[in-house]
């Protein structure tokens, strides 16, 4: 290989090397975000249990799917992942809110 090849070469892999450190870092950021996340939800459990409140709460869970629909589109993210991890997260807390509710 030439010098000049070399040296593209090595500038994709550095260029490689800072986008993966990014993504690290985004995702360390993402699974701090989420604990935190969980935390509050799991408060609003622990709150509906003492209430008798339903685990679920269906308008509240439609008006934030829309709410990060809309957030998706704005941020150029593909707003059906958006829901999809939405779905899935809200699927947790429930389960986390049913627990709560049965003294688990």
């Amino acid at each position: 290989m030439s010098d000049a090849a070399d040296q593209v070469a090595e500038q994709a892999a550095a260029e490689l090397l800072r986008l993966r450190a990014s993504i690290d870092n985004i995702d360390a950021a993402l699974v701090f975000m989420l604990a935190e996340r969980f935390r509050c939800t799991q408060q609003v459990g622990t709150l509906k249990a003492m209430h008798s409140m339903p685990p679920s709460d269906p308008a509240r869970e439609e008006q934030q799917t829309a709410r990060l629909r809309a957030l998706a589109e704005e941020a150029h993210l593909d707003p059906e992942f958006a829901e999809k991890w939405f779905n899935f997260v809200v699927a947790e807390v429930i389960r986390h809110h049913t627990e709560a509710a049965e003294g688990r």
